[in-house]
């Protein structure tokens, strides 16, 4: 829960944090909502942890459409790395176990949705097989923000 309020409130928010995005954030990763997602048979949680904890996230979920070019239905749905750990391996190590449980769960070549100025994270997906594939919003109540799809093609 901590390490995804710290990666949300760190990439998305860098002109300080509204009461409006810190209710969505502590609303929004909570202990039930990882319990809850921890138990779902769709969804495959794998974490990296150094010497003082979990340091970085997978998480994909089967079952969820892509909206762009795509016919797949799994969803990269989280891809998390602690800032100070990053540039360190820890993003494409846990990039290729996610890819690697999508194959051994049987489940389509995984897409994702990101931000559109999280340039980035896109130059990222972009240089371990992943192309882009549509465009679709993330919304927050009234609130719309441009993200890329993108989806594996390196499966």
């Amino acid at each position: 829960m901590a390490l995804s309020i710290e990666v949300w409130i760190g990439t998305y928010l860098r002109q300080g944090i509204s009461s409006f995005f810190a209710d969505y954030a502590l609303g929004q990763f909570t202990r039930e909502h990882f319990l809850d997602l921890v138990n779902r048979p769709a969804e495959t949680l794998l974490v990296s942890e150094n010497r003082e904890g979990i340091d970085g996230y997978i998480r994909v979920s089967h079952g969820n459409p892509c909206p762009g070019s795509s016919s797949s239905e799994t969803e990269i749905s989280t891809l998390y790395v602690q800032p100070r750990h990053q540039g360190k391996g820890l993003g494409q190590s846990l990039l290729a176990a996610g890819i690697e449980a999508c194959r051994t769960n049987g489940w389509d070549a995984p897409w994702l949705a990101t931000n559109s100025e999280n340039k980035g994270a896109i130059a990222f997906y972009l240089n371990h097989g992943f192309e882009k594939s549509g465009l679709t919003h993330f919304q927050v109540q009234d609130r719309r923000y441009p993200n890329d799809v993108l989806h594996c093609i390196d499966f």
